[in-house]
Order: structure tokens, then sequence, then C-alpha cells
């Protein structure tokens, strides 16, 4: 469910019609609804309703500063991957003890940032990452909490891009390496061995391969317990799906019955870190049609948005549905949605029917809210765009529109040239 729909004919974001945002702030731009982005974390929280848990919000799909604070003041962490990261979620608000670090490449001035900060942990992925941590808190004199990523290798059965369970996949360790791993870790002196970590992969539309990640995650937490280790928490990563296209994904209820009927028999508390679940459908990008083209044997509708804005299309040859903002009844076209940047691979989508358009026409990019912004660049030197979020009849700008001295800002040139 989100909150974008026709009234007139006229694509409505809550209470606010799509067009007068874009005769305000130009296009394109990211349009996200508060109501959804509440909803959405809302129905993941009663999930898990009655038991011991933490959300920690995947800043990776969504790290724009109004939308972490909004899942802060509903009781929600975050799940980071750099120090910028850390950075954005201390700036917005959200409590550092409900901060986990994950990620294969922490650099030491990251790690140093998160000791100082006091994260609830680190996600561990390497041996190597471990020494470094315990290097770095023995330098502070403090002890880093810490979880290892076990790689469960489960086949999460989507895009191979966004698997990260596999064995062949980078991240985690494998289960054959992770008891070793955690007598060492159980060995360093300034490290707290407090939890176990995975996370099987991305936009995940069955509950199945979680479960058996979790089965095998079981077992290894008895063999811990076994060498008297006592983890408090189990964090189980993201990854469930929403509906782009065709998918039918699970409900977060269904999932969090699947996962806490696993969990029964365990004394740990559970962490999520959920992310295009609750943001992908609550946000969408709005471009504007700047000429259309009839090529040999398709159609062209060119937009003032390109890969450099959304590239899940051209990335993940990814499906995003694209809508009018303002319905008119001109017939249908089948049509390829292009972008102006000088590859072929800029499509927004590929032979498409959609409603035939003019010149000045506004499009809406559906479920865009999640992998939209944070994977924009400014390839082409294309200023990235604004983003909006909408709150009942009111809206506001909440990252202002890159203007062209952005895209030079420090840079020089020397004085030899």
């Amino acid at each position: 469910m989100h909150h974008f729909q026709y009234k007139d004919n006229v694509m409505h974001c809550e209470e606010v019609p799509v067009e007068e945002i874009a005769q305000t702030v130009g296009t394109p731009f990211y349009l996200y609804s508060y109501a959804t982005l509440r909803q959405h974390f809302l129905a993941f929280q009663d999930a898990f309703e009655g038991t011991g848990h933490l959300i920690c919000f995947s800043a990776k799909s969504n790290s724009n500063q109004a939308v972490l604070n909004l899942f802060a003041g509903l009781g929600g962490g975050l799940d980071i991957v750099s120090g910028g990261e850390l950075f954005r979620g201390l700036q917005a608000g959200v409590p550092a003890d409900k901060i986990v670090f994950s990620g294969v490449g922490k650099q030491e001035h990251e790690i140093r940032y998160a000791l100082a900060s006091g994260i609830l942990m680190f996600n561990v992925e390497s041996l190597q990452e471990l020494q470094q941590i315990d290097r770095c808190a023995a330098d502070v004199n403090k002890r880093a909490p810490v979880a290892l990523r076990v790689n469960p290798d489960v086949d999460p059965q989507t895009h191979p891009y966004i698997s990260t369970g596999l064995k062949k996949n980078k991240f985690g360790l494998h289960p054959d390496a992770v008891m070793e791993a955690y007598r060492t870790a159980q060995a360093c002196e300034h490290i707290d061995v407090i939890g176990v970590s995975c996370h099987i992969g991305s936009q995940i539309t069955q509950v199945g391969p979680f479960v058996d990640a979790l089965e095998r995650i079981k077992v290894l937490i008895g063999s811990l317990e076994e060498m008297g280790i006592h983890t408090s928490y189990l964090d189980m990563g993201g990854g469930l799906g929403i509906t782009y296209d065709q998918e039918l994904p699970p409900h977060p209820k269904e999932y969090g019955h699947a996962v806490m009927e696993t969990l029964s028999d365990l004394s740990v508390t559970p962490i999520f870190e959920p992310g295009r679940v609750i943001v992908g459908n609550a946000g969408v990008l709005v471009t504007r049609v700047l000429y259309t083209k009839e090529g040999v044997d398709r159609n062209f509708v060119v937009v003032d948005s390109a890969m450099n804005d959304l590239v899940r299309p051209s990335l993940y040859d990814a499906y995003h549905g694209i809508q009018p903002v303002v319905k008119a009844d001109r017939g249908v076209v089948l049509a390829d949605v292009v972008g102006p940047i000088c590859e072929t691979g800029d499509f927004l989508a590929k032979n498409r029917r959609i409603g035939r358009c003019e010149p000045g026409d506004l499009l809406a990019v559906m479920s865009s809210g999640a992998y939209g912004f944070t994977m924009s660049s400014n390839y082409n030197s294309r200023p990235r765009v604004a983003e909006v979020m909408v709150k009942g009849d009111e809206f506001q700008v909440v990252r202002e529109r890159e203007a062209y001295e952005d895209l030079i800002r420090g840079e020089s040139i020397p004085d030899f040239l």
C-alpha cells in the first residue's frame, strides 16, 4: 500500500497534487510520502510485536536525513556500511547504541569513529577485519562489541548482483571457517563477542530462504554455546522484497511469524535490517517529457531524468512502473523511456506500453524510494536532483537540487598548467 493515488485523473501524493510540486521545485525530483514511510515501518515493527527485537533500517537504501529522522522517532536504529552513513545517522538523531556497522571493507578511521561514537556492534566479515578492530580498540582502551557474519550458502533466488549469502559471494565467513574465527575473537583482549550476523540478499520474495538460513545459524549458535560463547544478538539482515511489477512478496507479518517461530527456542534478541520493503514503494521519481521520437523499429520517449538519477534499470535491468502524473486519453504506444545521457544503457523502461506522451508531460517512475537517490551520480556532469517529502497537505524540499557550482566544488586547476 502506498499513498500515490489519482484524484480526478491527477496523481496525488497524499493530499498534494504531484504536478503542483513539479511546478514549484522543477524536475526531476524524488518524492516521498511520509504516511507511507511511517505505515511501512510500523508494519514491519508490528510483525514482531510482543518480542524483544531491534529494527535497524538499512541506510544504503535511502539515507536522506528526513527519512532517517522519521524512523529514529519511531524507535528504529540503523544499519550502516560506511563512516559517512554513521555520520548521517548520528546527525539525523539515531541513537549510537542502535547502530550496527556492516560491510566488508571497514577502514581504520571508520572503525575508530564508530568506537568513539559507541555503536551497538560491528558485523565482522573477515579475520583481518577482526584483528584491525581489536587493534583500534586497544589504541583507545575500549572493548569493541562484535558479531561475526556467517555466509550460510543459501540461495535467495534473487538477482545475482544482490545475492549476498552464497559461498561465491564476497560477504561474511564460510561456515567451515566460522568456528575458528569465533575462537580467535574470544581470545582478543579488546573484543566482546555478542552476536551472530547473516544477510543472504536483497529483493527476496519468498520466506523459505530466510528460514533456511536461520536453521543453519541456529546450529552455529548451539555450537558456540558449547564453546562457552553466549550470543545476545542474532542479526538477520534485511532483504524482504516489494512489488515492482508482478512480484508477490510475503507481508512482513508472514515473514515475522516464520522467523519468530524458528527462533522460539533461542534466547537471543533479533536484529533486522529492512530497507527496500519500507522505503521502496514510498517514493517515486518525477520526470518531464522533453521529446518524443519515432525510430525505425521502436518509439522513444526522451525525459529529463536519466541513469545517473535512477540506475537500477540500467544496472539490473530492473522494472519500474511508469505512470502519467496527469492522465490523458491519447491512446497507448510501445516505447523506450530514455534519458539525455550518451549511453545506450540510459533507459528507465524498454519496450513498454505506456500512454502516448507529448513534450511537457510529467511521468512518475514508481517504486523508486529505495536505491534511487543513494545510487545516483553526477555522470555527464548532471547535478543530482531534489528530494521532496509530503505529509498530508503540505510538502517540503528535504534535499535541494544541486547547482552547476556544486559540480566543481573541491576541484582546482594546478599552478603548473
